[in-house]
């Protein structure tokens, strides 16, 4: 570990710390009015060394814990990570509210002395939140898109193509989820099915595994399942590993590579742009990927995992990309953070000849919630059009 990394988690870990001090504070107020006679040490115990400490532990190597131990601390830690967001959003604003109140004099009368009360409702309500955004997670919406793509195929004038992006395969999201998913998909009975990027996260046996593969298996689209590489094969040290997982499982991962479908439209799919970090070398240029598909003949439908510079496949001559990677923030308000770094953070987008349709996943990254958006497949129809005449000048 080099300095600037020591002095970057000397820094996390100080204000982790803080924070968890004062929301751990926040609630012992609460506590010890209704709770006169129980023992600080204890409360203290389960909030700072249970709580606040399973997130740090549930991302120790797997050989230094038993896996029902890590799958216990993955839970507990996920759920703390987001009670713990939302409790510091809300008791920052409710004490800025509370002094305000005070120094204008229109605190209510029933509130004074009784910050207990207050904070006891805070946790009542992101109890409610945490409770909400779990069911929410488990319950997928099916997105209908109807694209038109101005450049005639060959062979066909429309398709049925089903997008399912960030599905976080792991310690959360397992083998239930994944059945769901691929019921969902075959109802919809997709002539091509693609996967662009997270769809392995950790927590998954690649080597071993057998379930998940012989689920993926039962997705049989007439023009086959493709996938792309996404930040998290990276991050989970898995990247070849899911490869050759998804191969197993009929899923061809497009890395950097364009192949023609059916004589009607050329498919690429993009390695993740945070390849760099962990490889040590670039992806390639968009130019280079598609250096040898005849954009003038075909359309070109690319899968790029993260909707970002938008220029480049625009001026490439892309006619309809599909990417992820934001969860539109996955929990409110995020979603105003996605919606600021990114220029199309959800949904649907046209520049020019250009178009893009950015989903925010099926699965969840850290806690199993959603709130503020749907977990969603993609359902697009695409269709495919002479292009319009030249008008008089």
């Amino acid at each position: 570990m080099n300095s600037k990394t020591a002095v970057f988690f000397g820094i996390f870990f100080l204000l982790y710390g803080l924070c968890s001090y004062y929301v751990g504070l926040r609630g012992y107020q609460a506590f010890t009015i209704l709770f006169p006679f129980h023992r600080a040490s204890m409360y203290w115990a389960v909030t700072v060394l249970l709580l606040t400490w399973s997130l740090p532990l549930s991302h120790l190597n797997s050989r230094y814990l038993p896996p029902s131990l890590n799958h216990a601390l993955n839970y507990i830690s996920s759920y703390w990570l987001a009670a713990f967001y939302y409790l510091i959003l809300i008791f920052i604003i409710s004490d800025l509210a509370r002094m305000l109140m005070r120094r204008t004099g229109i605190l209510p009368t029933g509130l004074r002395g009784n910050y207990h009360l207050v904070i006891m409702g805070i946790l009542f309500t992101v109890a409610l939140l945490l409770i909400y955004g779990t069911w929410n997670a488990r319950h997928p919406v099916v997105r209908n898109y109807e694209v038109t793509i101005a450049k005639k195929s060959s062979t066909m004038d429309s398709m049925r193509v089903v997008v399912v992006s960030d599905v976080h395969l792991g310690w959360i999201v397992g083998i239930d989820r994944l059945q769901q998913m691929a019921g969902l998909i075959n109802s919809l009975h997709p002539d091509l099915i693609l996967l662009p990027g997270d769809i392995i996260d950790e927590g998954v046996d690649l080597a071993t595994e057998q379930e998940m593969p012989a689920v993926l298996q039962t997705l049989q689209p007439r023009l086959g399942t493709f996938a792309a590489m996404g930040n998290h094969e990276y991050i989970s040290g898995n990247a070849e590993a899911t490869i050759d997982f998804l191969d197993r499982a009929g899923i061809k991962v497009l890395r950097d590579q364009a192949v023609e479908i059916a004589d009607s439209f050329y498919l690429a799919g993009r390695d993740d742009a945070s390849r760099h970090r962990f490889y040590g070398s670039a992806r390639l240029a968009l130019s280079e990927v598609i250096a040898d598909a005849d954009l003038k003949r075909l359309p070109l439908i690319l899968m790029d995992h993260e909707p970002s510079n938008l220029k480049e496949p625009e001026k490439a001559g892309v006619d309809l990309q599909f990417s992820g990677h934001t969860h539109r923030g996955q929990m409110f308000p995020n979603n105003y953070i996605t919606a600021a770094v990114f220029e199309q953070d959800w949904g649907y987008l046209r520049k020019n000849n250009f178009q893009l349709i950015v989903s925010c996943g099926y699965g969840t990254w850290g806690p199993p919630i959603r709130i503020g958006n749907h977990p969603e497949i993609l359902n697009v129809t695409v269709k495919f059009a002479d292009p319009p005449l030249p008008t008089a000048p």
